[in-house]
């Protein structure tokens, strides 16, 4: 184990005020009764009192500094011990402490060096009515039942720690899986607008545009371009409505949300840029039909081409051509035309970025750009994604 993952696993306990005051009570309590039986049983006429009283006041100081500089106390309460009994209790306390806070090698050299000091003062001073084979193996026993509670200790307070911070780490993991998740969301719901709204307000433009510019236009002209104009704006708050629905989670007024758009509708979207008075040449020639997704996507390619023609010029024509089969995927082209100076509806440019997020997600790749005075937009799409 490195220097830092000790560090970190001997800071994981730290005794409270209220432990260190109680553990220092309970030794004097325990020094005083060693004190009074040692000299007070039958033929006492060992070390002089004072020396026991200091031996034992002198380990009790060193009560506090155990449960801060664990293995240096518990030294010198095994020195102390090995002069005289009252430091016993301090020093048998001592082992436990350092099993509990300290690495179990370092804990073994301690609780050795204490139990080698018992047995040193068991030579020279022996317990009354206890044989000395006896006091060597109640003295191995107890610091070795001291030590495995310290250390059994020590790895209960690291296994909850690691738990803990176990779960702190998964419920940070699922906050920011939640956030990605929102973020995707919002991601897509800003998608679908700009492909929605911007298909359907460059219409509308493209007609208002007419009204403005043609004023002498007849009347049957003008009043058909203001109804096209009215149901384009209805159906454009229909749309957005759909989609502010998607986002607020707030079903179809029926219960069932409305059909994404899909191959089969590429007729009325270019039915609709007709009517604006676009020119499309659209050549659809499929070997079957794709799955939903991919298709969508089509739709989407299209519209998307459809629209910045529009844009950026609207008075040229635009060339579509879908084309694919199942063992070799999908090819969507749109083409126009562009002229220099050309007026038209100016872009945010993000349709496009969020075109290639599209393609990218089933699989496919998107190129675009302007090419000896044409714009392609080409995509390739997998069969199935």
């Amino acid at each position: 184990m490195s220097a830092a993952p000790r560090t970190a696993l001997t800071r994981r306990w730290r005794a409270s005020g209220w432990t260190v005051a109680a553990t220092t009570g309970a030794m004097v309590v325990l020094t005083m009764w060693a004190l009074v039986g040692e000299h007070s049983s039958p033929g006492a006429n060992g070390p002089p009192l004072a020396l026991d009283v200091a031996v034992g006041l002198a380990a009790v100081a060193l009560v506090p500094v155990l449960f801060r500089r664990p293995v240096p106390a518990a030294v010198a309460l095994a020195a102390l011990a090995a002069l005289a009994p009252t430091a016993t209790p301090p020093s048998t306390a001592a082992t436990y402490v350092v099993g509990r806070s300290r690495r179990l090698p370092t804990a073994a050299v301690v609780a050795v060096a204490g139990a080698a000091a018992h047995v040193v003062s068991g030579l020279w001073r022996p317990l009354h009515g206890l044989s000395f084979g006896w006091w060597v193996v109640l003295v191995l026993v107890a610091h070795v039942a001291l030590l495995a509670a310290g250390a059994l200790a020590q790895a209960r307070s690291a296994l909850l720690a690691g738990l803990t911070e176990r779960a702190r780490s998964a419920e940070a993991d699922r906050d920011r899986h939640v956030a990605e998740a929102v973020a995707a969301e919002r991601t897509r719901i800003a998608r679908e607008m700009h492909d929605v709204l911007a298909h359907r307000l460059s219409l509308l433009a493209t007609y208002a545009g007419a009204l403005e510019y043609r004023p002498d236009a007849s009347p049957e002209r003008l009043a058909h371009a203001a109804g096209v104009v009215r149901a384009g704006v209805h159906q454009a708050l229909e749309e957005v409505r759909d989609v502010v629905g998607v986002l607020r989670d707030v079903p179809a007024a029926d219960g069932v949300p409305p059909p994404a758009p899909d191959l089969d509708q590429l007729d009325g979207l270019v039915g609709e840029a007709r009517a604006a008075g676009g020119v499309v040449d659209i050549a659809i020639e499929l070997d079957g039909v794709p799955p939903g997704m991919v298709g969508r996507t089509v739709y989407r390619l299209v519209q998307e081409g459809l629209t910045n023609a529009r844009k950026h010029a609207p008075t040229e024509p635009v060339r579509v051509h879908v084309r694919g089969r199942q063992d070799a995927g999908l090819e969507v082209t749109v083409e126009n035309p562009l002229r220099p100076g050309q007026a038209g509806i100016p872009g945010s440019g993000t349709g496009l970025i969020g075109l290639t997020e599209r393609v990218r997600i089933v699989g496919g790749r998107l190129d675009y750009g302007s090419d000896g005075g044409q714009f392609r937009l080409s995509a390739w799409l997998p069969w199935s994604p």
